[in-house]
């Protein structure tokens, strides 16, 4: 099947239906056959994330910074654990090593995260899949903003449409899926 980056947050500090739901989403990857890629880091939702995956059975592919692991926050018990230099070498080996990507929610890394993929899809430096989970409007703000850009056109509705919005994780992936085959 496919290898799948998923981008959340790593905050210890979230509200624990925001774990859960990361939880989840890795469960339902593993179930479907998918490999998963992630940040590299063992806590909030990313390391909620791999467990789920690991827990239902499924391979994970970590890709973290040496700075991170500095700090003790690497997802050590990976089936794959990439080290990077930096942050961006970090996202670039992640777009390589993925065939799509999902979105969860989730603060400014993984907003950064979403838009590289995103810009290098609108210049079509790869044509991978993206959705992003809206799980309770937790995006609605800002895809309402998003959508403003492309009337006053310093967005292309082209590319406003690379993005697919999914509200439940089943839903994500049959989407994803459906660009995969």
């Amino acid at each position: 099947m496919a290898a799948i980056c998923v981008f959340c947050a790593s905050s210890r500090t979230l509200d624990q239906r925001w774990l859960d739901l990361a939880a989840e989403t890795g469960a339902e990857l593993a179930r479907r056959g998918h490999t998963l890629v992630s940040g590299g880091g063992c806590v909030g939702m990313m390391g909620a994330l791999a467990d789920g995956a690991r827990a239902a059975g499924g391979r994970t592919l970590g890709v973290i910074p040496q700075a991170l692991v500095d700090l003790e926050v690497a997802d050590l018990a990976s089936d794959e654990l990439l080290v990077t230099d930096s942050m961006a070498t970090r996202k670039n080996v992640m777009i390589d090593k993925s065939d799509a990507f999902l979105t969860l929610p989730g603060g400014l890394g993984t907003l950064d995260e979403l838009f590289e993929v995103w810009t290098t899809a609108t210049l079509t430096l790869h044509t991978k899949p993206m959705v992003l989970i809206d799980t309770d409007g937790f995006y609605r703000p800002l895809l309402d903003w998003l959508g403003t850009l492309a009337d006053q056109h310093f967005l292309k509705p082209a590319g406003l449409s690379l993005l697919t919005v999914a509200t439940s994780i089943p839903d994500a992936l049959d989407a994803l899926e459906s660009h995969l085959t």
